[in-house]
C-alpha cells in the first residue's frame, strides 16, 4: 500500500496525467472547458457565483454549467451542523476576501430555493448562466436575512418542473460519474477543485497551459502564507487541535498548527478523537480519493511530507491513541504526534506492528517498555468520546477543527482564521 499509494499521490504522475489530457485536448481541437457544478443552497456556491465573471474575464475557457442537489447523506452524515456551519464558514471567507456574504441564521425557505433553481436552470439552457447566478445567488440569501425590498429570489423565467428534475438528475449523476459528492466544484481534465479555497489551484494550472488573458497573474484567492516570525503575546488563549490520527487534513496541519502555537506562545491542547469510519460513519469512496488527492496537493504547496502512507484505521489508529497519554504525562505529546503522522503518511509505516509503532514511539522520546505496557490500558476511549462530544458542542463535527476562546473552525485550510484571533482576538468579523 505505501508504494502504491506514493506512485498514485505523486506529483510526477500528476504532472503525466496532466500532460496526457493536454495532448488530448490539441488534437480533438477543443477549447479549455471547465465544469462547475452549483448547489443553489450552498453558500460557497454563492460566493463562487459572484466571482464568476471574474474568471471568465482573466482566462480563455468555456464554462460548463450544472446545477445541482445537495451532497447524499453518506457524504454529509451530520448535515444540520454541516449546513449551519456552511453559513457562518461562508460569512468568515467572504469577510476574509472583502466579498458580500452575510450568514442570515438560517436557511433560503423551501419556495425560494425552488425559485432560484428554476431561473438557474433556466440560464444554464439559455447560456447566460454565469450572467445571472451571482445576482440570484446573493438575492436568495438577501431574502433568507429579510433584507428590507428584495424579492422572493429573483425576477426572470424559469424552467419547468420537469426540465427542472431533469436537470438535477442528470447533473447528480455527472457529478457522481466524475467523482465529486459538494457543490462549488469545478471540474477541469480529470481535478476536481472546490470553492474559493481550491480555485487558486486551477488558476495555476490553467496559467501553466497559457490559458490566461493578456495581463493576468497571480491568483483571486490566494492562501495566506503561515505565520513565520515569533511574535511575543501576553498570556495568548490555548489553541485547541481536534484531531484524528486516521485524518490526512489533520496529518498536513499538524505541524503547522504546532509551529502557530511555537511562534505565539499559545499551548497547543491536543484533543483526539476516533476517526468518523470507526464511529459507524460511512465515507464514500468518491469521498475518500478526493480528499487523498487533494491533502497530497495541499501538503505539496505548504512543502510538508505527504504520500506514502499506510492508512492507520482500526487497530493502528487504537494503538497509536493508547500511547497519548502516556506522551502527554512525559511532556511528549506534540512530539509523538509528529512522528505518528509523519510515521504513517509520508513514510508508509504500520502502526499496527511493533516495529512500526516503536520506531514511531522512540524517535520522539518514548521508552519503548513503557509504551508496550500503555497499549494494555484503554483510559483514552474516554478521552476521545468526551472531546468528540466537546467538537459538537462548538457546533462542528469533523477534523481537523481548532478553537482559540469562542472561535471555532474546521478544516486545515482555515488556520489563518486562528492565527487570526491570536493576534487580533478582539477583530469584529470573527465569530
Amino acid at each position: 500500500m505505501p508504494a502504491i499509494s506514493q506512485r498514485l499521490l505523486s506529483e510526477e504522475r500528476l504532472l503525466r496525467l496532466r500532460a496526457k489530457a493536454e495532448r488530448a485536448r490539441q488534437a480533438s481541437g477543443r477549447r479549455h472547458e471547465v465544469r462547475y457544478f452549483h448547489q443553489v443552497d450552498d453558500p460557497y456556491s454563492a460566493l463562487v457565483a459572484g466571482v464568476l465573471p471574474q474568471l471568465l474575464a482573466r482566462y480563455d475557457i468555456d464554462l460548463l454549467p450544472q446545477v445541482v442537489g445537495a451532497p447524499p447523506e453518506a457524504a454529509a452524515p451530520d448535515r444540520p451542523r454541516l449546513v449551519a456551519y456552511s453559513r457562518r464558514d461562508a460569512a468568515r471567507l467572504a469577510a476574509h476576501f472583502g466579498l458580500g456574504f452575510v450568514d442570515p441564521d438560517r436557511q433560503p425557505t423551501p419556495s425560494a430555493v425552488a425559485q432560484a433553481t428554476g431561473v438557474l436552470v433556466a440560464a444554464v439552457a439559455s447560456g447566460r448562466f454565469v450572467e445571472r447566478a451571482g445576482g440570484v445567488s446573493a438575492r436568495l440569501w438577501e431574502h433568507a436575512a429579510g433584507v428590507a425590498g428584495v424579492p422572493e429570489p429573483a425576477p426572470g423565467p424559469g424552467a419547468s418542473d420537469e426540465a427542472i428534475a431533469a436537470h438535477l438528475a442528470a447533473a447528480d449523476a455527472e457529478r457522481r460519474r466524475l467523482g465529486h459528492y459538494l457543490g462549488a466544484t469545478f471540474h477541469y481534465a480529470g481535478e476536481w477543485y472546490w470553492g474559493l479555497d481550491r480555485l487558486h489551484h486551477l488558476e495555476k494550472r490553467l496559467q501553466a497551459l497559457r490559458a490566461q488573458r493578456r495581463g493576468v497573474s497571480g491568483t483571486m484567492f490566494a492562501p495566506d502564507a503561515d505565520l513565520s516570525d515569533a511574535i511575543v503575546l501576553h498570556e495568548p488563549p490555548p489553541i485547541d487541535f481536534f484531531f484524528s490520527l486516521r485524518s490526512p487534513y489533520s496529518a498536513i496541519v499538524a505541524p503547522r498548527v504546532l509551529a502557530l502555537g511555537h511562534r505565539t506562545g499559545a499551548p497547543v491542547r491536543l484533543r483526539y478523537v476516533l476517526p468518523m469510519v470507526m464511529r459507524g460513519l460511512p465515507v464514500p469512496a468518491e469521498k475518500r480519493r478526493y480528499i487523498s488527492q487533494d491533502a497530497a496537493r495541499e501538503a505539496r504547496d505548504r512543502g510538508i511530507a505527504f504520500g506514502r502512507l499506510n492508512d492507520p484505521v482500526g487497530r493502528p489508529t487504537e494503538r497509536g491513541l493508547s500511547l497519548m497519554p502516556l506522551a502527554e504525562r512525559e511532556g511528549k505529546g506534540h512530539a509523538y504526534l509528529l512522528s505518528f503522522m509523519h510515521g504513517v503518511w509520508a513514510e508508509g509505516l504500520d502502526a499496527g506492528s511493533d516495529r512500526g509503532l516503536r520506531r514511531i514511539a522512540e524517535r520522539a522520546g518514548l521508552d519503548w517498555q513503557a509504551a508496550r505496557d500503555a497499549l494494555g490500558q484503554d483510559g483514552w476511549r474516554t478521552v476521545a468520546e468526551a472531546n468528540r462530544l466537546e467538537m459538537l458542542g462548538m457546533g462542528l463535527w469533523g477534523v481537523p477543527s481548532f478553537r482559540v476562546r469562542d472561535i471555532a473552525v474546521w478544516g486545515q485550510d482555515r488556520l489563518w482564521a486562528i492565527e487570526r484571533a491570536l493576534l487580533a482576538p478582539s477583530d469584529g468579523d470573527e465569530r
